[in-house]
């Protein structure tokens, strides 16, 4: 998002690829957890619910490399975006980044206990109702400016997704609290 407001695309460009690659990997570590989960599957009762979180969050990556290739694509065609929908672009991202902080520091207390995990799990919700709200702003902002349809229906995408990673965050932190109650 940073790239995008100062226009930056070789950058943009340069990070696209990387989130790419970082996508190859979080589907890579995917498969492994599912290959070890069959393996080791029948000592595991709760073994749907790791997949499940798994699944969810490697989602969240899938979305991030949609969003990137979006904004890319907007700068590639010069597409003109003003610049108090690329503040609130970023606002909304700052506050999907801070949901996927919250669901990280969730799954780091994970062992600590479910009282403890459902007190951060909790966090989680709180941001992404903050998200709901930008999100929802931001759409309507967007769809009375008068930026070019194409780059109207890219903004809206790069919207949708994220609040669906957001969304997706909340949901993971749901399988944290199950998992939770197991461990």
């Amino acid at each position: 998002m940073d790239y995008f407001i100062k226009n930056d695309k070789e950058k943009a460009k340069q990070l696209f690829n990387e989130i790419r690659s970082g996508e190859d990997e979080v589907d890579k570590a995917r498969r492994l957890v599912s290959q070890e989960l069959a393996e080791i599957g029948a000592i595991l009762i709760s073994r749907e619910d790791f997949l499940r979180f798994t699944n969810l969050t490697s989602e969240i990556a899938d979305f991030s490399e949609g969003i990137a290739f979006r904004l890319v694509e907007i700068m590639e065609h010069n597409w003109s975006v003003a610049g108090d929908i690329k503040k609130d672009l970023l606002k909304l991202s700052e506050a999907v980044q801070d949901t996927a902080q919250k669901l990280r520091e969730t799954m780091m207390v994970l062992t600590y206990g479910s009282s403890k995990t459902m007190e951060k799990a909790k966090d989680v919700e709180i941001a992404e109702r903050v998200v709901d709200e930008i999100y929802r702003e931001l759409e309507i902002k967007i769809l009375g400016s008068k930026l070019d349809l194409p780059a109207l229906i890219l903004l809206r995408d790069v919207l949708q997704l994220l609040e669906d990673s957001a969304d997706k965050a909340e949901d993971a932190a749901d399988a944290l609290r199950v998992l939770s109650f197991i461990m």
